[in-house]
């Protein structure tokens, strides 16, 4: 059991534990995106989509717990990681001042765009998760909600946001992992931008369109 304490110990094992918990999350935001995708079908195809999901209820509370597992473990270690760099970078500059720019690259912006979605994540599951469907179903919810201009410009943002924390998770994971290689990481970059778009732009066309129709 040492070396497990050990390994997640150190910098190289806190960052495979987010690879991991993110490579989770990603999965869970795929999956959320194309039942979610069913809204532009219209209230009965995307009330079939949510009765379906009742019908797994149990295999629901199994992923809503693994998931918030997933949440405590990424979200701890990504505030260790941030606050161990951060001071490391103060020591650093303190012993050798340079004049040279900090470019602001997704590295840099991953934990504030964390911050972002984990406040998203809240707003998201009062507005949906914990809503009152004794006299309305969820379909009914979601046009209410979005029928609002200002609910519809916080969820493009917070989507924009969980689109560039995907794009650099998921390339960064496999530079995590050591599966990084000169041959195929420019592809690999590639393909987690498109990820991050596909995830940001398709959630960010659900309420737009919503909210354009209601």
């Amino acid at each position: 059991m040492n070396w497990v304490v050990e390994t997640f110990s150190a910098s190289v094992g806190k960052k495979l534990l987010m690879a991991v918990t993110g490579l989770g999350f990603i999965g869970f935001i795929i999956v959320h995106l194309l039942g979610n995708l069913t809204l532009f079908a219209g209230r009965e195809a995307f009330t079939a989509y949510v009765e379906k999901l009742h019908e797994y209820e149990l295999l629901i509370i199994v992923a809503e717990v693994g998931l918030f597992l997933l949440a405590v473990i990424h979200v701890a270690t990504g505030f260790i990681l941030f606050f161990s760099n951060r001071s490391a970078r103060t020591v650093r500059y303190a012993v050798k001042k340079s004049g040279s720019r900090r470019i602001v690259g997704p590295s840099i912006i991953m934990p504030y765009t964390g911050v972002v979605i984990l406040v998203f994540v809240f707003l998201h599951l009062w507005n949906f998760s914990f809503a009152d469907l004794t006299d309305r179903t969820m379909y009914d919810v979601v046009t209410a909600t979005f029928s609002s201009a200002i609910y519809v410009a916080i969820y493009v943002v917070a989507v924009a946001a969980v689109g560039l924390h995907v794009q650099h998770g998921f390339w960064s994971l496999f530079q995590s992992l050591g599966l990084n290689h000169d041959k195929y990481m420019p592809a690999l970059q590639t393909l987690s931008i498109a990820l991050g778009v596909v995830v940001g732009v398709g959630f960010a066309l659900i309420p737009v369109y919503i909210g354009l129709s209601v």
